[in-house]
């Protein structure tokens, strides 16, 4: 019977375990932790965002890196047969905004206990607190070098250790430097999905104030002929200003398109998307009149946050001490553009702790995207984030470890 190694007990790693399992191979899960799927316990604040509804070609869109590498893993494993598994090990799921799955419960370890019981009925076996320290390959197998423990071999190795973010998971990079002690390159790895840090150091004076229903646009840093760029993201949905800058769901998607270079990088904030510039001035004009002969910031209360309204007047450059009944033209004008578009300039990400998903690891170009097996050693596969591939947020990128997983396991039970 063929032996397969499994390196990594999360998303992927399971998955990949399972269908190895599934087709006859006796397959052990490696996990340095002392419990499997500690990351996704993490995800989706606790709650596990499980998979997206999105059709193929939506999901495309979704994948910010290297999509097209998953067409195979796609068409072979979709998001209706994560749900599938998990509904049939007794965890119901709901739909909610954004096309974004969740387990009823709200309970991360609800997903988690249906993964093991599919991992363990499919005859995989789980090793907890084995810590690989290095693995090679002699002949045709593979040695797997555990701390403490007898050395171990194997027909087949699957790498599914994730990359770097969520370190405290165990998510250190291992994989990586077993690919490249296996003859692999290995990209430089990036945080993708992270907050952001602004030059402006006002924004540390609105923390914790959340923005809903507003759209943010994001530009590449400015090229250096001053031409106007296209936003490489626009998106309706919230954001939350903090002691460093800003960060919430619609921050971390748009860092994904930022991720190769986001210092310069510019933000645009539309605090009122439902109107359009000519509709906002005239509402601002109804509100003027209600409060006529008052400051400015006391006519905006019905339009803005109280925290947001003096700092929407000093960056639109009117004196705060003006009553609404002599602000001219010229300055309605501008602070209209500023509600439109609130401007912010990165100045960097956060630290690499802090972000949701990894960009770099195994150059896509030296994996096989059906089977997801190396095409440098034969017998190594690869499966999730320690692939060069990275989705937006909204279960895109768990998906990717799903179906990666099970590309990897079935592949290496066929092979």
């Amino acid at each position: 019977m063929k032996r397969v190694a499994v390196i990594g007990a999360g998303a992927a790693g399971l998955l990949a375990g399972a269908f190895a399992a599934r087709g006859g191979c006796r397959t052990e899960i490696i996990e340095r932790n002392e419990k499997a799927g500690k990351k996704l316990f993490l995800t989706g604040k606790g709650r596990c965002n499980i998979t997206n509804s999105a059709d193929r070609d939506e999901f495309m869109k979704a994948v910010l890196h290297n999509g097209r590498f998953l067409y195979s893993a796609f068409d072979n494993f979709f998001n209706d047969d994560i749900i599938n598994i998990i509904n049939a090990y007794g965890v119901k799921t709901k739909l909610e905004r954004g096309g974004r799955y969740f387990p009823e419960s709200d309970k991360s370890s609800d997903v988690i206990k249906a993964l093991l019981a599919f991992t363990q009925k499919s005859g995989a076996d789980i090793l907890l607190n084995s810590h690989v320290s290095s693995v090679e390959k002699r002949g045709e197998e593979f040695i797997v070098h555990i701390e403490h423990q007898p050395d171990r071999t194997y027909d087949a190795l699957i790498i599914a250790t994730g990359g770097l973010s969520y370190s405290s998971t165990g998510s250190t990079g291992d994989g990586y430097r077993f690919a490249k002690s296996l003859g692999h390159t290995v990209l430089e790895a990036k945080p993708s999905l992270i907050p952001f840090e602004t030059e402006e150091g006002w924004v540390s004076e609105l923390m914790g104030l959340s923005l809903k229903n507003v759209t943010l646009r994001a530009y590449k840093k400015p090229k250096a002929d001053g031409k106007r760029q296209r936003p490489v993201y626009e998106e309706l949905g919230e954001m939350l200003f903090t002691h460093f800058g800003v960060s919430g769901p619609l921050v971390l998607s748009a860092s994904g398109y930022l991720a190769d270079d986001p210092k310069g990088a510019r933000l645009e904030i539309d605090l009122k998307p439902g109107l359009s510039p000519e509709q906002l001035d005239a509402r601002l004009l109804r509100d003027f009149e209600k409060y006529k002969h008052k400051k400015l910031g006391n006519a905006l209360v019905e339009l803005l946050p109280s925290r947001l309204i003096d700092r929407i007047i000093l960056e639109s450059g009117i004196d705060p001490e003006k009553t609404v009944d002599n602000l001219t033209r010229e300055e309605r004008q501008a602070l209209v553009s500023t509600l439109k578009g609130l401007k912010l300039t990165v100045k960097g990400v956060r630290p690499m702790e802090e972000a949701i998903i990894t960009r770099g690891g195994i150059p896509i170009k030296e994996i096989n995207p059906s089977t997801m097996e190396s095409k440098l050693v034969p017998g190594l596969y690869f499966a999730g984030e320690v692939i060069d591939v990275d989705a937006c947020t909204g279960g895109y990128n768990l998906q990717v470890a799903w179906s990666t997983g099970a590309a990897a396991g079935r592949a290496v039970s066929e092979a």
